[in-house]
């Protein structure tokens, strides 16, 4: 895990490990947010279940330039798993 994956799951307190896909790109190509023309992934977040399953996924537009605030993902998580 890089350091800025680090310190964003510390902020937002997460008991799981967030994924780096750096050199090989699988991952971010069979999830389909490969920026082929910057060789980097969209700025994207995916909740997948226990078994697997892609539950809801959201691609940042403007990624490096838009403010994504915790609370707003918590929201939709908490909707997605219905905790709300």
């Amino acid at each position: 895990m890089t350091f800025s994956q680090q310190t964003f799951a510390e902020s937002l307190k997460l008991p799981f490990p967030l994924l780096s896909d750096f050199p090989d790109r699988k991952v971010i190509r069979s999830y389909g947010v490969l920026n082929e023309k910057t060789m980097n992934a969209h700025r994207s977040f995916f909740l997948i279940d226990p078994q697997g399953t892609i539950r809801k996924k959201w691609i940042i537009e403007n990624g490096p330039t838009t403010v994504v605030y915790s609370d707003t993902l918590l929201r939709d998580i908490e909707e997605v798993l219905g905790k709300r």
